[in-house]
């Protein structure tokens, strides 16, 4: 059967009091206003936040077809190659859109200019189709029709783009209460992928976008909470197409049924990352087995291992810390010890000029093994 387009009115949706998306409207309203405890030093947040910036970024290229796996991205970063590879670079576009979402959704209105940017981003410096994943027009609607692979659902014609988007971008906009704040990030990122408004690109620019507004709505990633909406998607990648077919009509129970799947995921994924944020959990299920790993495969030496476990175990340590590990040893030799580390990127000090120092495992000693302590702990939701 053809694919067909069908216009449907873009309004929210009022769930029962009793219904399951009432529930996970409260749930995650309740998980957006928390103060978490936030017992993991920031510069050590910092880094899992990086990681997992990195991982979004795979899971959203992978669901569009990239097939790079998770151990070739992370040798990429070790040898910190600026690879001519466009798998590669479609990866690490979105990672530079991420960082630019967060250093700007705050000051910056969800409006045209800034989805554009965010499409720019996206396909920076890539291939357009049919031998690559870019776009002959970055950051513009499309100017053609367009057809969805594989899909009942046809996008409106290209001259109705622009009405579209303005609709999108005001009802994203509208001041309505708090409580249909996750329910409207659901429907845009619907309604987004109904429009299908660049030539390519959409899905990857659909789930910045979610991110976005996610993050605009008070999901506080700058000092306590890592968010990786994309897991949600990248779980089951045909349950994904298949939610945002059965929305396509715009028919209420669709329209719900979408709701819930997305809020559903997104809460289950919150839950579980913020526990990275609670130090005692991070130490012990995280970074102690990464040091344990190193240290068996001879990456780092017995010392080594000895510091970073005091490391890790304190959060911080200075000089006479670690003095235990070297007795007898004068001052200057346990200095010399951790400029050591410092040099290696297994230690960073506190701030400029400090002698206390924290882990640093986004290095090529400690970082395999932090990435295997993830997936033992089911925090990796790209399986190889």
């Amino acid at each position: 059967m053809a694919a067909t387009f069908k216009h449907f009115d873009l309004k929210l949706v009022n769930p029962p009091f009793d219904s399951r998306l009432t529930d996970l409207v409260i749930e995650l309203d309740y998980l957006r206003k928390k103060q978490l405890s936030g017992t993991t030093h920031p510069l050590v947040f910092f880094q899992l936040k990086d990681l997992f910036h990195m991982l979004e970024s795979l899971c959203s290229a992978r669901i569009e077809g990239n097939r790079t796996t998770l151990a070739e991205i992370i040798e990429n970063r070790l040898e910190g190659a600026s690879s001519a590879d466009e798998k590669m670079r479609e990866i690490i576009n979105m990672e530079e859109a991420m960082n630019f979402i967060d250093e700007n959704v705050r000051t910056l209105s969800l409006n045209q200019a800034f989805i554009s940017e965010l499409h720019r981003l996206t396909v920076k410096d890539l291939t357009p189709p049919p031998k690559g994943e870019g776009d002959t027009s970055p950051g513009i609607y499309r100017k053609q029709n367009v057809s969805i692979a594989g899909s009942n659902h046809k996008p409106p014609e290209h001259l109705q783009v622009n009405d579209y988007m303005d609709e999108l971008i005001k009802f994203i906009n509208q001041p309505d209460l708090p409580k249909y704040d996750l329910i409207k990030t659901a429907i845009a990122h619907h309604r987004f992928v109904w429009i299908h408004p660049f030539n390519n690109g959409n899905g990857r620019t659909v789930r910045l976008f979610t991110y976005a507004l996610l993050v605009k709505q008070g999901f506080h990633v700058d000092t306590d909470r890592i968010l990786n909406p994309t897991a949600v998607f990248c779980n089951d990648r045909n349950e994904y197409y298949e939610q945002l077919a059965a929305a396509d009509s715009g028919d209420a129970n669709g329209i719900v049924s979408w709701c819930e799947y997305v809020l559903s995921g997104l809460k289950q994924e919150i839950e579980k990352i913020d526990r990275l944020t609670e130090y005692k959990y991070l130490k012990k299920e995280i970074i102690a087995p990464a040091i344990i790993f190193a240290h068996e495969r001879e990456v780092i030496t017995d010392i080594e291992a000895k510091i970073l476990k005091k490391a890790a175990e304190l959060g911080r340590i200075q000089a006479s810390d670690i003095s235990d590990i070297f007795p007898g040893k004068a001052a200057a030799e346990i200095s010399r010890q951790i400029a050591r580390l410092k040099n290696r990127k297994m230690l960073q000090p506190e701030k400029d000029g400090s002698r206390k120092y924290v882990i640093r495992f986004d290095n090529n000693y400690l970082l395999r093994g932090i990435m295997k302590s993830l997936d033992e702990k089911g925090f990796l939701p790209v399986k190889e």
